[in-house]
């Protein structure tokens, strides 16, 4: 069964999403802005989220992790949550 690892970084805004998104583009550490911006817990352990299936998150976060490409920064993702940064640090297939 598919898995993956992934960090997150968890924001009320799509502008502050977008404005933290560049500053991780930019060189900063994802896992620092995680821990000083995110709204979800996970934040203080640098967003991580640990190992997950497909099912165990909202639908839309679904999407990417298992989707797109391992490693970049990707998001806006609008979940019933607010708006989310991921990085998938690793995936199974």
């Amino acid at each position: 069964m598919a898995s993956a690892e992934a960090r997150h970084i968890l924001v009320d805004t799509e502008e502050k999403c977008l404005e933290l998104k560049q500053k991780i583009e930019a060189g900063a550490d994802f896992a620092e802005v995680a821990a000083e911006h995110s709204s979800c817990p996970s934040g203080q352990r640098g967003g991580a989220l640990g190992e997950f299936s497909p099912g165990q998150m909202v639908r839309e976060f679904d999407e990417v992790v298992f989707k797109e490409e391992v490693g970049p920064t990707h998001g806006p993702i609008k979940t019933q949550f607010g708006y989310h940064l991921v990085q998938i640090t690793k995936r199974t297939d």
